[in-house]
């Protein structure tokens, strides 16, 4: 077994530059944890605003970025409480330090993979799929014949809301910024889509034609989050897990950062109590913390029973800076991977 391990670090935030590949000592195995060798890493919009410094969860000092992996396990520390065996094919989670080819990390951040299932896509399925299904579920309270939009739906948090939508038995309504992403969601079974455009909010209304919008999934912000929101029928609910317009290219333009903070969408709670709609917002970060509501939603993203996830993009692991790229600019469909080579 290798004593040292390949990731992918910066000394601190502030440019997705000064990311760098290096290698590491592997630091002997916690007792209660299993050790993982690393074969795909899945990327998420929140590295780009921890690598930046926009995020408010970013580590102080020097960190890996990546929340999410898949691969095999290849040890089991001796007071690890898990029913995971040496050889098994998993997929987890963790609160950073992802873009790894080796890592350590409780047994109950991990999960089988099903049969026929790559690696890629196992590293596509955790976050994605934990955010759709935490903001669909638990906070917008989703029912059948319900409909709901889902803004960004060929993305990766996007895709899977729609494909868990249809397995709810409610009504997905996407949208998207190119006519190619509606093309892509047409094939994919999904007949409601909108290219978004100058008069979203005739758009969308076009759209329902009369019929009462339930909730709106949104990690865009800006213009199009406040339009979403006054189209919300009574008892609608807007969960926002994001805010993808305040994305940066290397380093933060804090004066256009500045500016979309001050002209961002500011919801009355007295006028939400007039017109009996409701906002909610989270950050998936935190969930690690609470383990129980963790393993819930793990279980019930599981129990739906949904394809492999779409993946869209994938790169060698030496190719994180590429990889990082399709993320930021807004032009990948499905989920963008790190493929882990040579182990």
């Amino acid at each position: 077994m290798s004593k040292t391990r390949r990731v992918w670090r910066t000394q601190k935030a502030g440019a997705i530059s000064d990311l760098r590949l290096v290698e590491e000592p592997l630091a002997s195995l916690a007792a209660d944890n299993v050790r993982i060798d690393v074969k795909s890493v899945g990327l998420n919009f929140a590295d780009i605003f921890a690598l930046t410094g926009l995020y408010s969860a970013t580590p102080e000092g020097s960190f890996i970025p990546g929340l999410e992996f898949a691969g095999r396990v290849t040890e089991i520390g001796e007071k690890a409480n898990t029913d995971l065996a040496v050889g098994d094919r998993v997929y987890g989670c963790i609160r950073f330090g992802g873009y790894a080819d080796c890592l350590d990390v409780p047994p109950q951040h991990c999960r089988k993979m099903p049969s026929g299932w790559r690696f890629a896509e196992g590293a596509a399925f955790p976050v994605q799929s934990l955010t759709a299904y935490y903001a669909l579920n638990d906070l917008g309270a989703v029912k059948p014949g319900q409909v709901v939009l889902v803004h960004s739906a060929a993305g990766g948090v996007g895709l899977q809301a729609m494909r868990m939508l249809r397995q709810l038995g409610a009504t997905p309504i996407g949208t998207v910024g190119s006519a190619g992403k509606r093309q892509f969601l047409r094939e994919q079974g999904f007949d409601e889509v909108i290219v978004r455009g100058p008069n979203f909010a005739s758009q969308l209304k076009t759209t329902l034609a009369g019929r009462p919008l339930h909730a709106v999934l949104d990690g865009i912000g800006g213009k199009v989050q406040k339009q979403s929101f006054q189209s919300l029928a009574p008892t609608g609910r807007l969960v926002v897990f994001g805010a993808a317009e305040f994305t940066p290219g290397d380093k933060p333009n804090w004066l256009k950062a500045a500016w979309l903070y001050l002209t961002r969408p500011r919801y009355d709670v007295m006028e939400m109590i007039s017109s009996n709609r409701s906002v909610l917002a989270f950050n998936l970060i935190w969930l690690w913390q609470e383990q129980s509501l963790f393993d819930a939603l793990l279980d019930g993203c599981a129990g739906l029973d949904l394809p492999a996830p779409h993946v869209g993009h994938e790169f060698g692991f030496e190719q994180a800076h590429e990889a990082v790229e399709c993320l930021r600019s807004g032009g990948s469909v499905g989920k963008v991977v790190l493929n882990v080579g040579g182990r």
